[in-house]
């Protein structure tokens, strides 16, 4: 009778517990999308063509497109020619941001892609496979009256993939291209109030450098940052999330070290999960504000991929540890084949982040898929990945089948057991039921938003409500994965609660006083715990 008492208190708690979570669940949806705006902003920039005029003494390098001390200005090609300016005279300039505006460490990185107006011409026409060669500088200030600082110098090459709709005669001449975006620059911070970028095409016919790109019209970029609000609001988030993980991961860690056994491996890896969890959570990102770091990109990468990793070992060995035999249980070795996947795909998207963004932060014009090698790199790195990742979910459905087969077989075994003790292990064998439904739901969501966050506007408006789409989706799938991590760490923390010795006694004998875990894996001082007793009994049998 005390055991059902006992049971159905334990119940009722989880109960309560899961209202609790699915509350904050529903906040963290709401905050996104009713408080947050869009995550980020697209703004589009068109380049100014200036003369470049150092050869007559001009004292500045930077040519700004506007302002008081704005360029040599040229409307068009035509005056170009008619002035007999050659192409290596010509700058294209972007100041960032728009005229009366400024940029804002809140902003926390800026993305450029670049579109090319190209014009057909019979006698410049597009070449098959043509590159064009830019050599673009990036300069700030944070004064309107100071002078220009480098940040940034480099001449690379892209791919031009165009295609054009009309046949290619005389009548067609000054119709354009249908081009594809071009990768332009990543900036990992905002620190500076302007920024400026200068664009050059230099023209060598002898290499052979900018020959067969056709008539070049305009040059526009397209600067994408995140929104000032959104990152509040996802400080916010951060701030108010690092102690609730840091401080429910030190009250279960303490629960373990009060036990009079040593922590298994589901204890161990758990707690490394809570560990990757509050890594991810502490916000650093406080300090961006006041510092131009730009390899935060790169450092949030770095922190999500371990944090993903983390958990897809996690699950791993939660089936394993619940599925396993007595001689492979809690131990790290056991799992090689299931792990290893995980560490090798994790390596070979390391690398590519590395080879991306790392070098980004030396040359932020830098792109992998510039080139031939950089893009086969690339491909082979995210393949191997991808196989990996498709190994590990084999893997991974393999184990969770034959753990829902071996449970199904057990529960064979529990009317031969005492009410107490049934209604607890029937317990224990829902709770390993549901955290897998959850798990799975989880996984589902994080799918599903990211699928309506792609296919949407971005926004949903019912009346005077307006609804962040994608500002929902980061905010309530990051909320979802802490809650996901808070509710492993506070359900399989170990209890100290005892059954009596007339309630542990006759049906598998076990012990008195033996510990009741909220796993069924766990390994008892004296030995392991009675499902397991169970479950290598019924395979005698």
């Amino acid at each position: 009778m005390a055991g059902a008492i006992i049971e159905n208190m334990s119940t009722r708690k989880l109960c309560i517990v899961g209202g609790i979570l699915l509350a904050f669940q529903v906040i963290a949806f709401l905050v996104g999308g009713l408080i947050a705006p869009s995550p980020t902003t697209a703004v589009p920039y068109m380049s100014v063509k200036c003369i470049d005029v150092r050869k007559n003494h001009h004292k500045s390098k930077w040519l700004m497109p506007w302002g008081p001390n704005h360029c040599d200005k040229l409307k068009d090609f035509d005056e170009a020619v008619s002035r007999q300016i050659e192409a290596n005279d010509i700058v294209f300039a972007v100041h960032v941001p728009l005229p009366s505006k400024e940029m804002s460490p809140w902003f926390q990185f800026m993305l450029f892609i670049m579109q090319l107006d190209i014009a057909f011409k019979m006698d410049n026409d597009l070449k098959e496979n043509a590159e064009i060669t830019l050599d673009v500088s990036l300069a700030y200030r944070d004064n309107k009256f100071d002078d220009w600082k480098e940040i940034a110098h480099a001449i690379e090459i892209r791919k031009l993939k165009c295609t054009f709709g009309s046949p290619k005669t005389l009548d067609s001449e000054g119709r354009y291209y249908d081009c594809d975006f071009l990768p332009f620059m990543e900036i990992g911070s905002v620190a500076h109030k302007y920024y400026l970028i200068n664009i050059r095409l230099p023209v060598n016919e002898r290499k052979g450098i900018n020959v067969g790109i056709g008539e070049i019209k305009d040059i526009r970029l397209v600067g994408i940052h995140q929104n000032g609000g959104f990152t509040k609001v996802w400080f916010a988030m951060k701030t108010f999330l690092t102690p609730s993980i840091l401080i429910i991961m030190i009250w279960y860690w303490r629960r373990i070290t009060l036990m009079t056994r040593a922590p298994v491996l589901l204890e161990k890896v758990i707690f490394a999960l809570g560990i990757s969890m509050t890594f991810i959570n502490i916000p650093v990102e406080w300090f961006s504000i006041g510092f131009d770091w730009t390899w935060m990109l790169l450092f949030g990468d770095i922190r999500q991929g371990i944090f993903y990793a983390m958990l897809l070992s996690f699950w791993i060995i939660f089936c394993g540890e619940h599925m396993m035999d007595q001689n492979e249980r809690n131990r790290l070795s056991g799992y090689w084949k299931q792990v290893g996947p995980i560490a090798v795909g994790s390596f070979c998207l390391f690398i590519f982040d590395m080879c991306e963004r790392g070098v980004q932060l030396k040359n932020p014009f830098y792109s992998i898929w510039t080139t031939e090698v950089g893009t086969e790199l690339a491909m082979a790195f995210i393949i191997v990945a991808g196989i990996c990742l498709c190994l590990y979910f084999l893997f991974l459905c393999f184990m969770v089948f034959q753990v829902f087969r071996n449970i199904s077989g057990k529960q064979s075994s529990l009317p031969a057991m005492s009410k107490a003790r049934r209604l607890h292990y029937e317990g224990l064998i829902f709770r390993f039921k549901f955290l897998m439904l959850i798990t799975l739901a989880c996984a589902a969501m994080t799918v599903i938003f990211f699928i309506v966050s792609q296919v949407t506007e971005g926004h949903w408006k019912w009346g005077d409500i307006t609804i962040q789409v994608n500002s929902a989706f980061f905010t309530g799938i990051y909320g979802m994965w802490n809650l996901y991590v808070f509710a492993l760490m506070f359900l399989y923390a170990p209890s100290h609660k005892n059954y009596g010795e007339d309630q542990s006694n006759g049906d598998l004998g076990v012990n008195s006083g033996e510990e009741l875990q909220l796993t069924t894996t766990i390994t008892h001082v004296d030995g392991p715990t009675e499902v397991y007793k169970l479950a290598r009994k019924e395979a005698q049998e």
